[in-house]
């Protein structure tokens, strides 16, 4: 049992290689970066991010049909992120070459660490699943999720009935995941519930590193607030939905062998 666990914390960490060396760079070029150096702090992560990504693509560690996956979120990050700062939900306060309007350029790689870890941790635990709702249903559901960002600010917010309809598609869920030979299994939001935690969690760092401000936070750092733990566990469906269209989910069955889900 304890190596299976060694086992799972290296798989984990493995997995969110990406998110975790980017949020040492916020921390690390927060602590010590001049402010009067040639390349601008913002830029300097764009240069590094971009390093990173290519060296898991060298390596193998991320493959090319995952990365084309990446990027489209990235790129649905970015359109979102060009939005928001319009709209004064958060800001970047630092100048900076590489960015489109007010949103630095390495913003889109904080969303692409999220796609990152769930497709090399859907790989390496071997992910299957019992009930897992028909594919086109969770895309409608995505793409409506990704909607309400933008459109709450001028209708009524629907979050908390996308949060609910989230819940009771894939409720059923059970993700089966192999840590070393045996299979363990989870209900599935359980685990969206948990990587939204961690994620939030990341967001507070990244915060503190002064990577982007919330309008609670001009005056000094605060905690980022409960309400953003909704918000990823939104954000998550959406990067989840995408991952899955290279990683189709496999049906597990006490009765049926292993089966794609088309």
């Amino acid at each position: 049992m304890l190596y299976e666990l060694f086992v799972f914390a290296i798989k984990q960490a493995w997995a969110c290689m990406f998110g975790a060396l980017l949020l040492a760079l916020l921390l690390a070029t927060h602590r010590w970066y001049p402010p009067q150096a040639a390349l601008a702090r913002y830029d300097l992560l764009v240069v590094a991010a971009l390093a990173i990504q290519i060296l898991l693509l060298w390596s193998g560690m991320e493959l090319w049909e995952e990365a084309k996956v990446i990027f489209l979120f990235h790129l649905v990050g970015t359109i979102m992120e060009v939005f928001k700062t319009s709209m004064g939900s958060w800001t970047y306060t630092e100048a900076s070459v590489l960015r489109i309007g007010a949103v630095p350029l390495f913003s889109g790689f904080m969303y692409a660490s999220v796609g990152s870890y769930l497709a090399r941790i859907w790989r390496l635990f071997d992910f299957r699943f019992s009930y897992y709702p028909r594919r086109r249903i969770t895309a409608l559901l995505a793409l409506l999720v990704y909607v309400n960002f933008f459109s709450h600010h001028f209708m009524p917010d629907l979050r908390w009935l996308l949060i609910a309809a989230i819940v009771a598609l894939y409720g059923p869920c059970t993700v089966y995941f192999r840590v070393d030979k045996k299979r363990r299994s989870m209900p599935l939001l359980l685990g969206f519930f948990l990587v939204s935690l961690f994620i939030w969690i990341a967001e507070n760092v990244a915060t503190f590193a002064h990577a982007w401000t919330y309008p609670s936070q001009r005056e000094q750092w605060t905690m980022v607030g409960w309400s953003k733990l909704g918000s990823w566990f939104l954000l998550l469906n959406i990067s989840f939905v995408l991952v899955s269209i290279v990683n189709k989910p496999t049906r597990m069955s006490p009765k049926i062998p292993v089966i794609s889900l088309d």
